[in-house]
C-alpha cells in the first residue's frame, strides 16, 4: 500500500514532508520538488499518522493532516 501526496500549489519549488506517529516522534522524512509524491507504507505500522508538507525554501507549513494505516 502507500499513500500519494499532490500538492496544488504547482511550483517549481522544492517539499519537505514529514510523517509523525501519533506519539509524534518522526517516522519518516522525504525531500521533493515534485508536485506529487508518493511513499509506500510497507514499513509503517497499523495506527494514525500525522504529515505536514513543508516550502523547504522559507519553512512555512502548506498543509498538515492525518491519515490512517490499516494493515
Amino acid at each position: 500500500s502507500f499513500i500519494t501526496f499532490d500538492i496544488q500549489k504547482q511550483t517549481e519549488k522544492e517539499y519537505l514532508i514529514y510523517i509523525y506517529n501519533f506519539l509524534g516522534r518522526k517516522v519518516f522524512t522525504i525531500s521533493s520538488n515534485s508536485p506529487k509524491i508518493t511513499i509506500p507504507l510497507d514499513n509503517f505500522f497499523r495506527g494514525i499518522y500525522i504529515f505536514q508538507i513543508i516550502d523547504k525554501e522559507n519553512g512555512s507549513i502548506i498543509q498538515s493532516n492525518k491519515f490512517q494505516v490499516n494493515k
